[in-house]
Formats: C-alpha cells, sequence, structure tokens
C-alpha cells in the first residue's frame, strides 16, 4: 500500500459520507411531513446524547457532537424551507429521477427501493408526487408499474417522455481495453447487444443502472464498467468512456407523475382505467365510441388484473373539461366495469 492508494481510498470514504449526509437531509424532509413545526428540543437532544454514548474509537465524544450540532441546523433550515418531495424508483442517478428534474427542477427527488414504495409513500405523505416509467419504445409495458396502477386511488398530473441515453461508465484513469463485464439493468444491457458484442463485454444484470454505477464505484471495480446515465457519472466520480451507445437512435421512456390530489388545470391528455365483460365486442364498443367523437387514442394497452380478468389502460388527446371528451366518457362508463378515470394532465416530449 502506498499514499495513493490510501488517498483513494480517503476519497472514497468522503464520497460515502457525502451520500449519506443528503440521505439525511431528504429522510429530515420526509420527517417534516409528519410533525407540526420544525423545532424539537427533545428529539435533538435524544440525538446528541445516542451519539456521546456510541463515540469510539479516534473519534471524542466532543467531536463528533459538535459535527452533529451542524448537521442538525442544516436539517432543520432545510426543512423550514418547506419543499416539496417527489419519490422514484432506484439509486439517485436513475432515469426516473432524470425525468423528474425534467417535469419540476424544484421539487426534490427521493430515491426508493421499489415501485410500491413510490405509490405507498404518495399515498401516506412524505411525498407530494412520484414518478413511475409506464412504457419503453424497446422494452415495452412496464408490467408492475401498470399492476400497481390498478388499485391506487392516486391520481396522474403529468407525464413525460424522455429519450433514454446511456453511456458507458467506469472508473477514472481505467483503461477500457481492460474492461471484461459490464452491469446494469436487464433492460439497459438488451438495449446495448450491438455495443457489448462489438466489444466482447460480459453483460452482469443489476438492479438498476444507477446502482450498478454506484456499486462500481464503491467497490472499486477496474476491470468492470457500468451502463447508466450521465447523471450517475456526476454523482459517483465515474468517467464517461462512452456516450449514446444504444442500439437505436429512437429510445423513449414514458413516465407519469402521481399526486394524492386531482389536477385542476386544462390538460391535454386523459388516462382511463376500465374492464369489460367476457362478450365478444365489448371492447370494439369502447374504441367506437372515442372514434365516432373523433378522439385520438394515443395508447391501449391490457394488463392481466385477477385470474381469467384483465384490465384495460387507455390514454387519448384531449381534456376532461371539453364538453365532447365528457360526453364520450359518460357512454363508456356505461359499456364498461370497474371505470376510473386516472387523470388528465399536460404531457411533454423532452428533445
Amino acid at each position: 500500500m502506498n499514499l495513493k492508494e490510501i488517498r483513494k481510498k480517503i476519497d472514497l470514504l468522503d464520497s460515502k459520507i457525502l451520500k449519506l449526509l443528503n440521505d439525511r437531509m431528504e429522510q429530515g424532509l420526509m420527517a417534516k411531513k409528519f410533525k407540526p413545526r420544525t423545532e424539537d428540543t427533545e428529539r435533538e437532544k435524544e440525538i446528541l446524547n445516542r451519539i456521546r454514548t456510541n463515540s469510539r474509537g479516534l473519534i471524542h465524544a466532543e467531536f463528533i457532537e459538535n459535527i452533529y450540532i451542524e448537521i442538525i441546523k442544516e436539517s432543520k433550515i432545510l426543512q423550514r424551507r418547506d419543499y416539496k418531495l417527489i419519490g422514484f424508483q432506484g439509486e439517485h442517478g436513475a432515469f426516473s429521477e432524470v425525468a423528474s428534474k425534467e417535469w419540476d427542477g424544484e421539487l426534490i427527488p427521493v430515491s426508493c427501493s421499489k415501485f410500491a414504495d413510490v405509490f405507498e409513500g404518495v399515498e401516506s405523505g412524505p411525498y407530494d408526487y412520484g414518478i413511475v416509467p409506464v412504457e419503453n419504445t424497446l422494452g415495452g409495458v412496464v408490467g408492475e408499474v401498470n399492476e400497481l396502477l390498478i388499485n391506487t386511488m392516486l391520481h396522474v398530473v403529468g407525464a413525460i417522455e424522455l429519450p433514454i441515453h446511456l453511456c458507458f461508465l467506469a472508473l477514472p484513469g481505467t483503461d477500457h481495453r481492460e474492461i471484461r463485464t459490464v452491469y446494469s439493468h436487464p433492460q439497459a444491457l438488451a438495449q446495448c447487444l450491438r455495443f457489448l458484442a462489438r466489444n466482447k463485454l460480459e453483460p452482469v444484470e443489476y438492479n438498476d443502472t444507477a446502482g450498478a454505477a454506484r456499486m462500481l464505484a464503491e467497490k472499486q471495480l477496474k476491470t468492470s464498467a457500468a451502463i447508466a446515465s450521465k447523471l450517475s457519472a456526476e454523482l459517483y466520480g465515474l468517467e464517461t468512456i462512452k456516450e449514446d451507445i444504444e442500439d437505436l437512435e429512437r429510445n423513449m421512456t414514458r413516465f407519469l407523475v402521481l399526486s394524492k390530489k386531482e389536477n385542476r388545470e386544462w390538460g391535454n391528455k386523459c388516462s382511463i382505467i376500465f374492464s369489460t365483460e367476457h362478450k365478444a365486442g365489448t371492447l370494439f364498443s369502447v374504441l367506437e365510441v372515442f372514434a365516432r367523437e373523433n378522439i385520438n387514442l394515443t395508447r391501449i394497452e391490457s394488463i392481466p388484473n385477477e385470474p381469467g380478468n384483465y384490465a384495460f389502460f387507455l390514454d387519448f388527446i384531449g381534456s376532461n373539461k371539453n364538453d365532447k371528451v365528457l360526453k364520450a366518457l359518460e357512454k363508456v362508463k356505461k359499456i364498461t366495469s370497474n371505470f376510473k378515470l386516472i387523470g388528465c394532465y399536460k404531457e411533454r416530449k423532452v428533445v
């Protein structure tokens, strides 16, 4: 071991400390949603007492206590700013986080391990919004998200279509000729098959793209790389060896923004979920209603709901404040079961 190697370990520890501090501040913002005021002297005493008790080794109790006094002070400053939070699935740097920033850059993105956690977090209160991917031009529908949408009481208040540009990331200073394996989400790996084959790289599946980037940085895997977003490279101190490595030029993912409150503004797209009886021509009757009203459908998907039962997702251009749309929806309600308008909202595409 030499000085250079020791400093590398120090840099890695510093990045972990910064990540943990950021995570702690996020938790503080979430806690604010459940308490009437920012000041809580009893809780602060509890934290500082625990720090004093658990101080070990080289760290003197007084030193670490002073650090935590500053951490608590900064947390309260952030809580007073009354930020709005948006939950997303994956590690920081995930494309869902990128989409959330495109939708509203003033929101604070909070990482969730599962899609169900995003829905639950919006329903129970700590998140003002949630953002989830519903379909990709190459990978198709995101089945788990669509299944969660069937039973949720949340409303869709926005949508964004984001171009997915995948980057080949490695540790700084890595010789790309020495890289043998590449970690990423299975869907991202599938979108880069030509690149992987051309460079004779072995794909290794990981939970999510940003998680693969974080793991690579933390474990310092010198002969490995990750496929993730450019934001992931910035967050985890990785080098972007090559950008836009996806096989097809048009690689788009559509995201929905969820809220407990219904969108009250004029939207340009609506989404409904419904079921139909097991009779020939029932679905055709629904589609015919929209055709007669000259309403343009943009998406229709069927998702298994219960054994032998399917729910249909249908998106169309228009607003529920429009008389023609309202007339069509009333007709559709009469010929379907479990009908639900999950949102009328503005959708935009990022170029």
